[in-house]
C-alpha cells in the first residue's frame, strides 16, 4: 500500500511541475521571440524561421534557471490540490505522518536535480553554445572567434593591415596582470585561406587598438625570417570581448566543467565563475529537496490556521527571497569577497535545515 501512495503521489507532483514548466517556458518563449524579431529587424537578411529557431536553442537554459520555482510552485500546487480533494485528512486519517507523504515529493525532486545536472544541462549548454554563435553571426555580426584548449588561446580577426583577408593568432598563455600573451604565432591568410607570413614572438601585449609583438620574427615563406624589435597588428578586440567570452559557464556541459577549469587556470585564466557555476550545479538537488519542504511548510499548516491564501502567497515570496539571496552570494563569490563553496552551497543548506526546521516544529508525527 505504502508503495503504491507513493507512485501515486510521486505522479501527481511530476505532472504538476511538468505543467507548470510548459506554462512557464511558453509564455518565456513569447517574449524571447518578441524580443529576439526587434533586434533582427535591423537586418535584411536575418528571417523570421532562424529567429524562432534561435529562441528554441534558449529554452532548455530557461529551463534550468526557472526549475526552483518549478519544483517549489509544483509542490504547493499538489499539497493544495490533495486538500481541496480532501486526501491529506484521509491520510492523516489513516496514521500517516507528514513526513511519509513528504518522502515521495523529496525522492522526486533529488531525481530531478540530479537528471537537470547530468543529462539537461549539457544538452542546454550545447544548445546555448549554438545559439551565442547565430547571435554573434547574424545579430551582431562580429566576426572575431576566440577559443581556448588545452594548448592555449585561439584568436581569428579581420586582417586590417592589407584590408582582406584573416589572422590567426595562438599564445600558450597570458599573463593577466599586464595582458601579456606568452609564446605567441599570429598566421597570415588571404581570403582563398592560402599563408601570407608569420610572425612569432615570446611575448606580445594587447595594447588599445593592437597587438604589440615584441622581438618578433617575420617569416613570408619566399626568404630567410627577418627579426623585427616591434610588429604592431591592429585589432578591435579588447580585453573586456576576451574576458565575456569565457565568462558564460552556461555553455559549458557539466561533464566538461572540470577540465575546462584547469584548461582556463593553466591558460592564465580567472575561473572563479566556473567555479561557482560548478558547485551550484551540484548543491541543486540539495536546493530542490529544500523546496519541497519550504512547500509543505506554507501548504500543509493551513489546514488548521484557514489562513491558506496568505501561506501560499507567503511561500513564493520566501521562494524568490531565496532567489535573490542566492544570486547576492554569487555575486560575494564572484568578486572573492567569501569562498566558492559558501557562495554556491549556503542558499541550498540554509534553505534546506530552515524548512526541515519549521517542519519538526509544526508537526508532531
Amino acid at each position: 500500500m505504502i508503495n503504491t501512495l507513493n507512485l501515486y503521489l510521486a505522479r501527481k507532483y511530476v505532472k504538476s511541475c511538468l505543467g507548470l514548466l510548459l506554462m512557464f517556458l511558453s509564455i518565456i518563449y513569447l517574449f524571447d521571440t518578441v524580443e529576439l524579431i526587434r533586434r533582427a529587424s535591423k537586418f535584411d537578411d536575418v528571417p523570421l524561421g532562424l529567429v524562432l529557431h534561435m529562441a528554441l536553442l534558449k529554452l532548455p537554459e530557461i529551463g534550468q534557471v526557472t526549475m526552483p520555482f518549478v519544483i517549489l510552485f509544483g509542490a504547493i500546487y499538489t499539497f493544495w490540490e490533495l486538500s481541496k480533494r480532501s486526501e491529506l485528512v484521509i491520510l492523516r486519517a489513516a496514521g500517516l505522518s507528514a513526513w511519509q507523504f513528504l518522502t515521495p515529493l523529496i525522492a522526486t525532486a533529488l531525481f530531478i536535480g540530479i537528471l537537470q545536472i547530468t543529462a539537461i544541462n549539457p544538452l542546454s549548454a550545447a544548445l546555448l553554445a549554438r545559439y551565442e554563435q547565430l547571435e554573434t553571426v547574424h545579430l551582431s555580426h562580429q566576426k572575431n572567434l576566440i577559443a581556448l584548449f588545452e594548448g592555449g588561446l585561439w584568436l581569428k580577426q579581420k586582417n586590417q593591415e592589407d584590408g582582406e583577408g584573416y589572422i590567426i593568432i595562438h599564445a600558450e598563455r597570458i599573463e593577466r596582470a599586464n595582458w601579456e600573451l606568452n609564446n605567441v604565432i599570429a598566421i597570415y591568410f588571404n581570403p582563398q585561406d592560402e599563408f601570407m607570413r608569420r610572425i612569432d614572438s615570446a611575448h606580445a601585449m594587447l595594447e588599445k587598438g593592437q597587438w604589440m609583438f615584441k622581438e618578433a620574427t617575420l617569416n613570408t615563406g619566399k626568404s630567410t625570417a627577418m627579426p623585427v624589435e616591434n610588429y604592431a597588428i591592429p585589432t578591435d578586440l579588447t580585453r573586456e570581448d576576451i574576458i565575456e567570452t569565457f565568462s558564460s559557464p552556461e555553455t559549458i556541459s557539466f561533464w566538461k566543467l572540470p577540465s575546462f577549469i584547469k584548461t582556463l587556470e593553466t591558460a592564465g585564466f580567472d575561473s572563479i565563475r566556473m567555479r561557482i557555476h560548478l558547485q551550484n550545479l551540484l548543491s541543486m538537488p540539495i536546493l530542490f529537496a529544500a523546496m519541497v519542504f519550504l512547500a509543505a511548510v506554507v501548504s500543509l499548516r493551513p489546514q488548521r490556521s484557514g489562513n491558506t491564501a496568505a501561506l501560499v502567497l507567503s511561500g513564493i515570496f520566501l521562494g524568490f527571497v531565496i532567489f535573490l539571496g542566492a544570486s547576492f552570494l554569487k555575486a560575494l563569490g564572484i568578486s572573492q569577497q567569501i569562498p566558492v563553496s559558501l557562495s554556491a552551497w549556503s542558499p541550498a543548506i540554509i534553505t534546506l535545515l530552515l524548512g526541515a526546521g519549521a517542519l519538526f516544529t509544526l508537526e508532531d508525527g
